[in-house]
């Protein structure tokens, strides 16, 4: 039923928490899990570090992925890691599209403060507009 998996995240403990989900949903169908973080080009992110030039959030966005796809919970399961640059909510949809994902698992919110209602909006706009189901889960304070 479910051959790709795809788990935005931001690295958030609501992240981790949909994590859990989404790779015991992959072991029970055999799926592969795709990590992805968008870097919100929204945001300004560069600086140079020495002679060069660092997007901070890009970095940010491969220790979010990394840390996912390097836990317990990733065990025994096919992963793709992705970082990208965009806006989160279309390259969520993009992502969907041109890469025959079946399933969304996301938090239905991630950071605390500004970014937690960034985050649900981001759920909520996939959860209109997603051509997939999304399996959205409810994160524990």
């Amino acid at each position: 039923m479910y051959d790709t998996i795809l788990l935005p995240t931001d690295g958030s403990d609501g992240s981790r928490q949909a994590a859990a989900h989404a790779f015991d949903l992959a072991r029970q169908y055999d799926a592969t899990v795709h990590v992805l973080y968008v870097a919100d080009t929204q945001r300004d992110s560069l600086t140079t570090v020495g002679t060069e030039i660092f997007d901070a959030l890009e970095a940010d966005g491969q220790e979010a992925v990394s840390a996912i796809v390097e836990s317990d919970v990733a065990r025994g399961v096919d992963v793709e890691e992705i970082v990208v640059q965009g806006h989160p909510d279309d390259e969520i949809l993009s992502y969907v599209e041109e890469n025959g994902v079946d399933l969304v698992v996301m938090a239905t919110h991630g950071r605390s403060g500004l970014g937690r209602y960034l985050l649900g909006s981001t759920t909520e706009k996939i959860v209109r507009s997603s051509p997939v189901p999304v399996f959205t889960v409810r994160v524990s304070e």
